[in-house]
């Protein structure tokens, strides 16, 4: 039986030739250090992405972060930093359908083998799958990443575990590992290499508004690279490459790394999610400003959409304030302000509390909700393999209570933009809702959707919920952004 991530053990076609089951941790005895040998053997683009790989999975890490800083460490840059990148983010988003695979191969639970050593066989199995990497490197570098970690024997299990893989196609193995499917659902996420739960939430929030079919192209665009794009602060700096469909401040790179040119614009211009753009330029950019205007970002970390409200109440003569509860990334939200020249205080406190002490505050007031992240799977694939159906629940209370919080800041005739990266129902419309009902005749949902419409560059496909509700929904296969999910509130009395 095979244990995959998304439930229970799952029957498997057993065939000959497939390597002996070797002990839970097998070579952990003879673990040694690298020698200088095993270090050529390696190449560095391979060893930066099995290093980041191996925090993620030990420590937590999250491979955004660690990656750019791994391959600093070791001097990569260009085709190599490239190669690095997409070994890693491309073996952690199909994760699960290589654990199925490796499951297949070796004939036993990817959870009974040594944890580095598993590591290593999935990076050989993305490489054989899914790359034109020659199937002999991607095999005796694997090998040898296995043998660093956990010794000779656990090298020959690799080895054997990876032989059996490149003997077969990829496509021969994905219907194997279809086979195994208890459900559609269950096939769907091991093709697609999305948990179950996460599959039906999809779906669920696709069919809310009349989309079901398309959730093949939302899981497919899930597992590609997202293309880097950028956002001018307005006021400050002009898009400089081809404009973006929808933001009228976003930009795309026609060639090359983009960090010169963040660093040359001395932090007017930024790599920015299109979608994280709109969501900001959608709460500034409603109604016209009046000067004098209180403004607040109740989330506000790491603060790329404080840096667009910044900016916007900087030219229309608004002010701003900040609140983001995590010190540290308070400092990136001071950071990712301090191109603008705009007094903003940041307040290192727990959102709901500060608001509840500022009744009647603020004129528009910006609550993108801690949530679980799921439409930005692309750019976090290893958030689909950490979240669980329990974490949606425990948000959602934190969630209520900002965006009930919020709206008791809010000046009669203010608004509350309610955002999330994540097109869940229970953060999303369910959050809404809740509220709305709650408050009653004291609120309405304006129509987020025509709002922006307004805000877009260009048409944008943003059909209505059966419900009626007045929200809008941004996705990556549609929309080419992260999954950002835009609520409008107006304080009415």
């Amino acid at each position: 039986m095979v244990e995959h991530r998304d439930g229970g053990p799952r029957r498997e076609n057993r065939s000959a030739g497939r390597p002996k089951s070797t002990p839970a941790g097998a070579g952990q005895r003879e673990r040694a250090r690298p020698s200088a040998k095993s270090w050529r053997q390696v190449q560095p683009a391979r060893r930066a992405a099995y290093t980041v790989l191996r925090a993620v999975q030990e420590d937590d890490a999250y491979a955004n972060l660690l990656l750019p800083k791994e391959l600093d460490r070791l001097g990569l840059s260009g085709g190599d930093a490239a190669l690095a990148t997409e070994l890693t983010y491309g073996t952690l988003r199909r994760l699960g359908t290589y654990d199925a695979v490796i499951g297949l191969a070796a004939d036993r639970d990817p959870a009974t083998i040594d944890a580095a050593v598993l590591d290593a066989l999935r990076l050989g199995v993305h490489q054989l799958m899914s790359t034109r990497v020659a199937s002999h490197a991607a095999v005796n570098e694997s090998v040898e990443l296995a043998r660093e970690a956990s010794g000779s024997g656990a090298a020959g299990f690799a080895n054997a575990v990876l032989r059996r893989i490149a003997r077969d196609n990829p496509g021969d193995w994905l219907t194997r590992v279809a086979d195994t499917a208890r459900s559609d659902d269950e096939r769907i996420g091991l093709e697609s290499s999305h948990p179950v739960w996460i599959v039906r939430a999809l779906r669920r929030a696709l069919v809310a508004e009349g989309r079901g079919e398309e959730l093949d192209d939302l899981l497919d665009a899930d597992n590609v690279s997202p293309r880097v794009t950028m956002a001018a602060l307005p006021g400050l700096a002009e898009p400089d490459g081809t404009r973006t469909a929808y933001s009228p401040v976003g930009f795309r790179l026609r060639a090359g790394d983009p960090e010169p040119l963040v660093r040359g614009s001395g932090g007017t211009v930024r790599v920015q999610d299109e979608g994280s753009q709109l969501a900001a330029l959608a709460l500034t950019r409603l109604a016209p400003v009046e000067t004098g205007e209180k403004w607040l970002d109740l989330c506000a970390g790491p603060g790329g959409k404080t840096a667009l409200l910044a900016a916007d109440a900087l030219a229309h003569g608004a002010t701003l304030e900040a609140n983001e509860l995590v010190p540290a990334r308070a400092g990136l939200v001071r950071k990712a302000i301090a191109p603008v020249p705009l007094e903003v205080v940041v307040h290192e406190r727990d959102g709901r509390e500060l608001a509840e002490e500022r009744p009647g505050a603020y004129d528009r007031i910006l609550v993108d909700a801690p949530c679980t992240g799921l439409g930005a799977l692309r750019r976090r694939p290893e958030a689909r393999w950490r979240k669980q159906p329990s974490d949606v629940a425990e948000l959602a209370t934190v969630q209520a209570g900002l965006l009930r919080a919020a709206v008791g800041a809010l000046k009669v005739g203010g608004t509350v933009a309610y955002v999330t990266c994540s097109p869940h129902l229970a953060e999303t419309a369910a959050i809404v809702k809740q509220i709305t009902e709650e408050l009653g005749d004291a609120v309405e949902e304006l129509d987020a959707r025509a709002v922006l419409r307004r805000v877009s560059r260009g048409a944008i496909d943003l059909p209505a919920p059966a419900s009626g509700a007045g929200h809008a929904q941004l996705w990556p296969h549609r929309h080419g952004t992260d999954a950002m999910f835009i609520a409008l509130l107006r304080r009415v009395r």
